[in-house]
Protein backbone atom coordinates (compact mmCIF):
# COMPACT_ATOMS: atom_id res chain seq x y z
CA UNK A 1 0.00 0.00 0.00
CA UNK A 2 1.63 3.47 -1.00
CA UNK A 3 2.32 5.89 2.10
CA UNK A 4 1.11 9.46 1.78
CA UNK A 5 4.55 9.78 3.62
CA UNK A 6 8.20 8.97 3.53
CA UNK A 7 10.97 9.05 5.78
CA UNK A 8 14.18 10.52 4.53
CA UNK A 9 17.88 12.03 5.10
CA UNK A 10 17.30 15.95 4.41
CA UNK A 11 19.91 18.20 4.55
CA UNK A 12 18.30 22.21 5.41
CA UNK A 13 20.60 25.42 5.57
CA UNK A 14 19.70 27.60 8.40
CA UNK A 15 18.66 31.37 8.40
CA UNK A 16 22.59 31.84 9.48
CA UNK A 17 23.86 29.77 6.71
CA UNK A 18 24.75 26.46 8.09
CA UNK A 19 23.86 23.26 6.55
CA UNK A 20 22.45 20.05 8.70
CA UNK A 21 20.87 16.99 7.75
CA UNK A 22 18.32 14.95 10.31
CA UNK A 23 15.96 12.19 9.52
CA UNK A 24 12.51 13.72 8.83
CA UNK A 25 8.95 12.75 7.01
CA UNK A 26 7.71 14.16 4.01
CA UNK A 27 4.60 14.35 2.50
CA UNK A 28 4.87 12.23 -1.22
CA UNK A 29 3.55 14.93 -2.98
CA UNK A 30 6.71 17.02 -2.06
CA UNK A 31 8.65 14.71 -4.50
CA UNK A 32 9.86 16.10 -7.95
CA UNK A 33 8.13 15.80 -10.78
CA UNK A 34 9.71 12.61 -12.94
CA UNK A 35 7.11 10.15 -14.65
CA UNK A 36 8.31 7.00 -12.71
CA UNK A 37 7.14 6.51 -8.87
CA UNK A 38 10.29 4.17 -8.13
CA UNK A 39 9.76 2.18 -3.85
CA UNK A 40 14.01 2.77 -2.41
CA UNK A 41 15.17 -0.96 -1.27
CA UNK A 42 18.71 0.59 -1.39
CA UNK A 43 21.01 3.66 -2.05
CA UNK A 44 24.96 3.53 -1.58
CA UNK A 45 27.07 6.18 -0.45
CA UNK A 46 29.40 7.79 -2.03
CA UNK A 47 31.90 11.18 -1.34
CA UNK A 48 29.35 13.21 -3.63
CA UNK A 49 26.64 12.34 -1.21
CA UNK A 50 28.70 12.96 2.16
CA UNK A 51 29.73 16.64 0.61
CA UNK A 52 26.04 16.83 0.07
CA UNK A 53 25.11 16.54 3.18
CA UNK A 54 27.16 18.76 4.39
CA UNK A 55 26.08 21.70 1.56
CA UNK A 56 29.17 21.93 -0.55
CA UNK A 57 28.22 24.33 -3.00
CA UNK A 58 29.88 22.31 -6.14
CA UNK A 59 27.43 19.18 -5.36
CA UNK A 60 24.24 20.76 -3.97
CA UNK A 61 23.12 24.57 -4.41
CA UNK A 62 19.23 24.07 -3.49
CA UNK A 63 18.05 23.61 -0.30
CA UNK A 64 16.08 21.63 1.58
CA UNK A 65 17.55 18.58 -0.26
CA UNK A 66 17.81 14.88 -0.18
CA UNK A 67 21.23 13.17 -1.06
CA UNK A 68 21.85 10.02 -2.99
CA UNK A 69 22.78 9.72 -6.08
CA UNK A 70 21.88 5.95 -6.48
CA UNK A 71 19.03 4.02 -5.93
CA UNK A 72 17.54 0.81 -6.71
CA UNK A 73 14.20 -0.03 -6.11
CA UNK A 74 10.96 -0.99 -7.67
CA UNK A 75 8.30 0.82 -9.29
CA UNK A 76 5.16 1.97 -7.66
CA UNK A 77 3.68 3.79 -10.68
CA UNK A 78 4.70 5.00 -14.37
CA UNK A 79 3.49 7.31 -16.67
CA UNK A 80 5.46 5.68 -19.87
CA UNK A 81 5.33 1.92 -21.63
CA UNK A 82 8.85 1.52 -20.75
CA UNK A 83 7.97 0.77 -17.25
CA UNK A 84 5.58 -0.76 -15.24
CA UNK A 85 4.51 -1.15 -11.45
CA UNK A 86 6.68 -4.08 -10.14
CA UNK A 87 9.63 -3.48 -12.36
CA UNK A 88 12.89 -3.82 -10.63
CA UNK A 89 15.09 -0.51 -12.20
CA UNK A 90 18.33 0.90 -11.25
CA UNK A 91 18.94 4.87 -10.93
CA UNK A 92 22.51 6.03 -10.95
CA UNK A 93 23.51 9.38 -11.50
CA UNK A 94 22.15 12.23 -14.11
CA UNK A 95 20.56 14.77 -11.35
CA UNK A 96 19.78 12.32 -8.72
CA UNK A 97 20.93 13.48 -5.17
CA UNK A 98 22.94 16.43 -6.48
CA UNK A 99 19.49 19.14 -6.83
CA UNK A 100 17.26 16.31 -7.94
CA UNK A 101 15.95 14.54 -4.09
CA UNK A 102 17.60 11.41 -4.28
CA UNK A 103 18.02 7.97 -2.64
CA UNK A 104 18.68 8.83 1.17
CA UNK A 105 14.50 8.44 0.84
CA UNK A 106 11.91 5.50 0.95
CA UNK A 107 11.19 6.94 -2.76
CA UNK A 108 12.33 8.73 -5.61
CA UNK A 109 10.15 10.30 -8.37
CA UNK A 110 12.82 10.81 -11.40
CA UNK A 111 12.53 11.22 -15.29
CA UNK A 112 11.68 7.53 -17.04
CA UNK A 113 15.29 8.81 -19.33
CA UNK A 114 17.05 7.91 -16.10
CA UNK A 115 15.87 5.14 -15.19
CA UNK A 116 17.92 1.50 -16.09
CA UNK A 117 16.06 -1.92 -15.92
CA UNK A 118 17.62 -4.25 -13.56
CA UNK A 119 19.56 -6.52 -15.20
CA UNK A 120 18.85 -10.11 -15.35
CA UNK A 121 21.54 -12.19 -12.70
CA UNK A 122 22.11 -9.07 -10.33
CA UNK A 123 19.88 -8.60 -7.25
CA UNK A 124 18.58 -4.69 -5.98
CA UNK A 125 21.02 -5.16 -3.41
CA UNK A 126 23.86 -6.23 -5.45
CA UNK A 127 23.18 -3.03 -7.84
CA UNK A 128 23.75 -0.75 -4.70
CA UNK A 129 27.05 -2.29 -4.12
CA UNK A 130 27.80 -1.29 -7.34
CA UNK A 131 26.43 2.09 -8.00
CA UNK A 132 27.96 4.76 -9.19
CA UNK A 133 30.98 3.48 -7.78
CA UNK A 134 30.54 0.20 -10.21
CA UNK A 135 29.36 2.16 -13.13
CA UNK A 136 32.65 4.37 -12.69
CA UNK A 137 35.33 1.56 -12.32
CA UNK A 138 33.87 -0.43 -15.64
CA UNK A 139 33.96 3.06 -17.50
CA UNK A 140 37.73 3.02 -16.69
CA UNK A 141 38.30 -0.50 -17.37
CA UNK A 142 36.22 -0.09 -20.41
CA UNK A 143 38.28 2.93 -21.58
CA UNK A 144 41.51 0.60 -21.15
CA UNK A 145 40.23 -1.97 -23.04
CA UNK A 146 39.28 0.28 -25.65
CA UNK A 147 42.86 1.46 -25.93
CA UNK A 148 44.25 -2.19 -26.36
CA UNK A 149 45.44 -2.06 -22.07
CA UNK A 150 46.20 -6.20 -21.81
CA UNK A 151 49.30 -6.97 -20.93
CA UNK A 152 50.83 -5.61 -18.20
CA UNK A 153 50.33 -3.98 -14.59
CA UNK A 154 47.80 -1.91 -13.96
CA UNK A 155 47.87 0.70 -11.15
CA UNK A 156 44.71 1.34 -8.84
CA UNK A 157 45.02 4.70 -6.84
CA UNK A 158 42.69 5.45 -3.72
CA UNK A 159 42.06 1.07 -4.00
CA UNK A 160 39.95 0.98 -0.70
CA UNK A 161 37.16 3.35 -1.47
CA UNK A 162 34.36 2.73 -3.66
CA UNK A 163 35.13 2.85 -6.88
CA UNK A 164 39.23 2.13 -6.14
CA UNK A 165 38.01 -1.85 -4.40
CA UNK A 166 35.50 -2.10 -7.53
CA UNK A 167 37.80 -1.26 -10.22
CA UNK A 168 40.89 -3.37 -8.03
CA UNK A 169 38.72 -6.60 -7.85
CA UNK A 170 36.72 -6.27 -12.10
CA UNK A 171 40.92 -6.28 -12.80
CA UNK A 172 41.45 -9.39 -11.33
CA UNK A 173 38.69 -10.66 -12.60
CA UNK A 174 39.63 -9.92 -16.17
CA UNK A 175 42.51 -11.31 -15.20
CA UNK A 176 45.18 -8.28 -15.27
CA UNK A 177 48.08 -7.53 -12.06
CA UNK A 178 46.93 -5.15 -10.34
CA UNK A 179 48.98 -2.89 -8.11
CA UNK A 180 46.97 -1.16 -5.42
CA UNK A 181 47.94 2.11 -3.78
CA UNK A 182 46.78 2.70 -0.28
CA UNK A 183 47.81 4.90 2.74
CA UNK A 184 45.68 1.98 5.02
CA UNK A 185 48.16 -0.26 6.39
CA UNK A 186 45.72 -2.71 7.99
CA UNK A 187 43.76 -3.22 4.58
CA UNK A 188 46.64 -4.70 2.77
CA UNK A 189 44.71 -8.19 3.19
CA UNK A 190 41.25 -6.89 1.92
CA UNK A 191 43.41 -5.84 -1.42
CA UNK A 192 44.53 -9.15 -1.75
CA UNK A 193 41.32 -10.50 -1.36
CA UNK A 194 39.87 -8.42 -3.88
CA UNK A 195 43.03 -9.69 -6.56
CA UNK A 196 45.58 -6.91 -5.72
CA UNK A 197 49.00 -8.66 -6.66
CA UNK A 198 51.18 -5.62 -5.40
CA UNK A 199 50.20 -2.99 -2.97
CA UNK A 200 52.39 0.23 -2.79
CA UNK A 201 51.90 3.15 -0.28
CA UNK A 202 50.92 6.52 -0.97
CA UNK A 203 54.56 7.75 -0.16
CA UNK A 204 55.89 5.09 -2.77
CA UNK A 205 52.99 6.39 -5.15
CA UNK A 206 53.85 9.88 -5.58
CA UNK A 207 57.00 11.04 -7.20
CA UNK A 208 59.04 13.98 -4.88
CA UNK A 209 62.25 14.35 -8.00
CA UNK A 210 60.53 16.92 -9.75
CA UNK A 211 61.68 14.82 -12.84
CA UNK A 212 59.40 14.99 -15.93
CA UNK A 213 59.45 11.57 -16.57
CA UNK A 214 60.28 8.20 -14.67
CA UNK A 215 60.67 4.51 -15.22
CA UNK A 216 58.21 3.11 -17.32
CA UNK A 217 56.09 0.46 -15.18
CA UNK A 218 52.41 0.89 -15.68
CA UNK A 219 50.35 -0.31 -18.88
CA UNK A 220 46.92 1.47 -17.74
CA UNK A 221 45.94 3.20 -14.51
CA UNK A 222 42.69 3.59 -12.64
CA UNK A 223 43.34 6.68 -10.90
CA UNK A 224 40.51 8.13 -8.24
CA UNK A 225 42.94 10.41 -6.08
CA UNK A 226 44.05 13.33 -9.20
CA UNK A 227 46.78 15.40 -7.72
CA UNK A 228 50.15 14.75 -7.74
CA UNK A 229 48.83 11.13 -7.00
CA UNK A 230 47.53 11.50 -11.08
CA UNK A 231 50.68 13.38 -12.16
CA UNK A 232 53.19 10.83 -11.20
CA UNK A 233 50.86 8.09 -12.41
CA UNK A 234 51.10 9.58 -15.87
CA UNK A 235 54.88 9.85 -15.69
CA UNK A 236 55.39 6.70 -14.73
CA UNK A 237 52.81 5.03 -17.34
CA UNK A 238 54.34 2.77 -20.04
CA UNK A 239 54.26 3.73 -23.79
CA UNK A 240 50.95 3.70 -25.06
CA UNK A 241 49.88 3.23 -21.95
CA UNK A 242 46.02 4.68 -20.70
CA UNK A 243 45.14 6.27 -17.55
CA UNK A 244 42.17 6.96 -16.44
CA UNK A 245 41.01 9.94 -14.16
CA UNK A 246 37.93 10.25 -11.76
CA UNK A 247 38.80 11.57 -9.06
CA UNK A 248 39.72 14.18 -7.12
CA UNK A 249 40.22 14.06 -3.04
CA UNK A 250 44.12 14.36 -3.50
CA UNK A 251 43.69 17.81 -5.50
CA UNK A 252 42.15 19.50 -8.52
CA UNK A 253 45.11 20.67 -9.92
CA UNK A 254 47.48 18.89 -12.40
CA UNK A 255 51.20 19.33 -12.58
CA UNK A 256 52.58 17.38 -15.54
CA UNK A 257 54.56 18.27 -18.55
CA UNK A 258 53.88 17.02 -22.42
CA UNK A 259 56.32 14.84 -22.24
CA UNK A 260 54.35 11.73 -21.55
CA UNK A 261 51.90 12.20 -24.41
CA UNK A 262 54.64 13.05 -27.34
CA UNK A 263 57.48 10.47 -26.25
CA UNK A 264 55.48 8.01 -24.88
CA UNK A 265 52.17 8.39 -26.54
CA UNK A 266 50.49 8.40 -23.05
CA UNK A 267 46.53 8.92 -23.28
CA UNK A 268 45.02 10.66 -20.27
CA UNK A 269 41.08 9.82 -20.53
CA UNK A 270 38.70 11.60 -18.27
CA UNK A 271 35.95 9.66 -16.58
CA UNK A 272 32.36 10.75 -16.09
CA UNK A 273 29.22 8.54 -14.98
CA UNK A 274 26.95 10.75 -14.11
CA UNK A 275 25.83 11.74 -17.62
CA UNK A 276 26.92 8.34 -19.36
CA UNK A 277 24.48 7.95 -22.44
CA UNK A 278 22.22 5.59 -21.95
CA UNK A 279 23.18 2.67 -24.52
CA UNK A 280 27.02 2.51 -23.25
CA UNK A 281 25.34 2.88 -19.29
CA UNK A 282 23.41 -0.29 -20.64
CA UNK A 283 26.07 -2.12 -21.96
CA UNK A 284 28.03 -1.25 -19.25
CA UNK A 285 25.36 -2.75 -16.40
CA UNK A 286 24.69 -6.04 -18.29
CA UNK A 287 28.82 -6.75 -17.83
CA UNK A 288 28.91 -5.89 -14.15
CA UNK A 289 25.75 -8.25 -14.21
CA UNK A 290 27.86 -11.29 -16.01
CA UNK A 291 31.52 -11.37 -16.72
CA UNK A 292 32.53 -8.38 -14.67
CA UNK A 293 30.64 -8.99 -11.72
CA UNK A 294 33.30 -9.15 -8.39
CA UNK A 295 33.09 -13.44 -6.95
CA UNK A 296 33.69 -10.91 -3.68
CA UNK A 297 30.78 -8.36 -4.24
CA UNK A 298 29.11 -9.06 -0.82
CA UNK A 299 32.27 -8.84 1.35
CA UNK A 300 33.05 -5.50 0.09
CA UNK A 301 29.96 -3.54 1.26
CA UNK A 302 28.26 -2.98 5.22
CA UNK A 303 25.08 -2.06 5.12
CA UNK A 304 23.41 0.28 7.25
CA UNK A 305 20.12 2.29 8.24
CA UNK A 306 19.07 5.98 7.84
CA UNK A 307 19.73 6.43 10.98
CA UNK A 308 23.09 5.27 10.77
CA UNK A 309 24.11 7.38 8.18
CA UNK A 310 25.72 10.38 9.97
CA UNK A 311 28.34 7.89 11.14
CA UNK A 312 29.32 6.77 7.83
CA UNK A 313 29.30 10.20 6.00
CA UNK A 314 31.64 11.52 8.81
CA UNK A 315 34.07 8.73 8.13
CA UNK A 316 33.88 8.90 4.24
CA UNK A 317 35.20 12.35 4.26
CA UNK A 318 37.72 12.01 6.95
CA UNK A 319 39.01 9.30 4.68
CA UNK A 320 37.77 5.91 6.94
CA UNK A 321 35.82 4.38 4.38
CA UNK A 322 36.62 1.25 3.52
CA UNK A 323 34.37 -0.60 -0.10
CA UNK A 324 30.89 0.49 -0.25
CA UNK A 325 28.16 1.74 1.86
CA UNK A 326 24.79 0.28 0.99
CA UNK A 327 22.23 2.03 2.82
CA UNK A 328 18.28 0.47 3.40
CA UNK A 329 15.91 2.84 3.76
CA UNK A 330 13.84 0.96 6.27
CA UNK A 331 11.45 2.43 9.02
CA UNK A 332 13.77 1.51 11.60
CA UNK A 333 16.85 2.30 10.46
CA UNK A 334 18.21 -1.19 10.60
CA UNK A 335 19.06 -3.01 7.39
Amino acid sequence: MLSNTFKALLVEKTGDAQVTHRLVEQPLEALPAGEVLIRVSYSSLNYKDALSAKGHPGVTTIFPHIPGIDAAGTVVSSTVSAFQAGDAVIVTGFDLGMNTWGGFAEYVRVPAAWVVPLPQRMTLKESMILGTAGLTAALCVDALLHRGVCDGEVLVTGSTGGVGSLAVAILAKLDYSVTAVTGKVAQHEYLRSLGATCILSREEAIDQTGKPLLKERWIGVVDTVGGAMLGTALKSTRYGGCVTACGLVGGAELATTIYPFILRGVCLQGIDSANCPMSHRLSLWHKLATDWKPANLEDMAQVVGLNQLSEQIDRMLQGQSVGRVVVVPTDSGNP
